[in-house]
């Protein structure tokens, strides 16, 4: 009986601790006489310092290009990426004898070729006057599917086609479209036309890239059964490179190929195209550099610690688990919280354009830094948590649970092994990470409500100082609770 009555006042307590420090009447106000709990807190001192991201996982459709001057670095950060398009499975072209324009020969010639580069305005960092190079390079074999990180670089591991397919264009985040602003909601594009002349590997030549893949799909239909056949046999992917251009960097919302043709039927002639688009059922992959040695002298800063994205900076956070559980070891946790306070950057307030806060930062156990993302985890609130900044803060309300797990762990090493805690050195540490999120709609009786979906590293422009680093501990307070004896 005591056991049920426990967890449902344990829910009811850490609901009233949350809003009130006096924890002194709450054992009688919701409690009978004769099964009264006592109350007590604790608080205890974790410690933090900043370490290097080095790369992240980047097998991600949340992709940035551009090239900018991160005003607390002065150094330069570098946005590129790789993409693959996708094919539907039973799509159709129209018959062969339709097509209105054909060579001497009878072959189909399309009438134009473009890659879209659709942007994100409200997610763009820089001057959006800023003319950017962007150069595409077709890739002679696919990026085959895998575990992907922000130091892969298509061009420097040998992927790119010698003498394949290779176009620069120019662009600006500020040229817009009321097509495009209208249909789809994006205010700013970058085409890339790819209507020079081209040559296959089997050196075959035709009149445009468009008119390849038309004239590959009358030969070889089998080729377009799949995206996987289709990247395998046709059309591997492209790199996205910036050639030239400082001082802006923006979010690709979208990626398309577009391939422009005119057929007929009996009456009426239509101008339409065929469209790919990259998708979540293909691969990107996104390259950031970003200069190691001055993100080296930040975290040399032992005044504070920072969060900074692309591949930046994270804080990694020793929790005091053994001061928390031996120091009551009679009694339950109720709750656990953390709090981490920004500080305000001069460099960044002083900026021209200041590089935005990140949103979530993602709480996970050190170990398991690298699996979560491979594995398209989702946070828990058991082992993993996610904070919003909120009044100047990230606050973990309860890692309770956490806590429970990582002396757990180490009580059952010990067991087995006088050296365990030697041979995990991170067993009570986790890693501070900012993420960005994916959402769904969830529909219940006339209400939709929006839920995270997925999280997955942030590659955009983002930064922020918090509070710790040596000799500055950050406060971890504890409730605990016993029934009275």
């Amino acid at each position: 009986m005591k056991i049920r009555l426990f967890t449902a006042i344990a829910i009811t307590a850490m609901a009233i601790t949350s809003c009130s420090e006096d924890t002194g009447t709450i054992g009688s106000s919701i409690t009978s006489d004769t099964d009264k709990l006592v109350f007590s807190t604790g608080t205890y001192q974790a410690t933090s310092r900043s370490i290097m991201a080095d790369s992240v996982y980047s097998k991600t459709f949340d992709c940035y290009f551009g090239k900018v001057k991160d005003p607390e670095t002065n150094s330069y950060v570098k946005n590129e990426f790789m993409a693959q398009f996708n094919i539907l499975e039973g799509f159709q072209l129209p018959e062969k004898s339709a097509m209105v324009n054909t060579d001497e020969a009878g072959e189909v010639v399309a009438d134009s070729c473009t890659i879209w580069l659709l942007f994100n305005s409200d997610k763009c960092y820089g001057d959006s006057l800023t003319p950017m190079k962007v150069k595409v390079s077709e890739l002679a074999k696919p990026v085959e599917d895998g575990s992907y990180y922000s130091n892969f670089n298509p061009a420097a591991e040998g992927y790119l086609r010698k003498g394949g397919l290779q176009k620069s264009t120019v662009f600006s985040t500020s040229y817009s479209s009321a097509h495009f602003a209208d249909s789809l909601g994006y205010s700013s594009f970058a085409r890339i036309p790819l209507n020079d002349p081209y040559t296959d590997q089997d050196g075959v030549e035709y009149p445009n890239y468009g008119t390849y893949i038309l004239r590959q799909y009358y030969q070889h239909p089998e080729k377009f059964k799949n995206s996987y056949t289709f990247i395998h046999t046709l059309m591997p992917g492209f790199n996205f490179e910036v050639s030239d251009g400082l001082g802006a960097m923006a979010k690709v919302s979208e990626i398309d190929l577009e391939m422009y043709y005119t057929f007929k039927d009996d009456t009426t002639t239509y101008a339409t195209s065929l469209y790919l688009s990259s998708t979540p059922e293909v691969l990107q992959t996104a390259h950031v550099e970003n200069d190691k040695a001055a993100l080296q002298r930040l975290i040399a800063d032992n005044s504070c610690t920072y969060i900074k994205s692309p591949a930046g900076i994270f804080t990694e956070v020793t929790l005091p688990v053994d001061d928390i559980s031996q120091t009551h070891v009679n009694d339950s946790l109720l709750s656990v919280s953390i709090s981490f306070q920004r500080q305000n950057s001069g460099a960044q307030s002083s900026s021209q354009y200041p590089i935005s806060i990140p949103a979530n930062i993602l709480m996970v156990q050190k170990d398991s830094l690298y699996s979560f993302f491979e594995n398209k985890t989702m946070y828990d609130y058991n082992t993993s948590y996610m904070a919003t900044l909120s009044t100047n803060a990230y606050t973990f309300s309860n890692i309770g649970n956490l806590i429970t797990q990582m002396a757990r762990l180490k009580a059952e090493g010990l067991k087995s092994d006088a050296n365990w805690e030697a041979k995990h050195p991170d067993w009570n540490k986790v890693v501070l990470v900012p993420v960005a999120t994916t959402t769904k709609v969830t529909t219940s009786g006339y209400s939709q409500t929006e839920v995270v979906a997925g999280v997955h590293n942030d590659m955009g422009l983002s930064s922020t100082k918090l509070v710790g680093g040596a000799g500055s501990p950050i406060e971890v307070k504890v409730v605990y609770a016993q029934f009275k004896k």
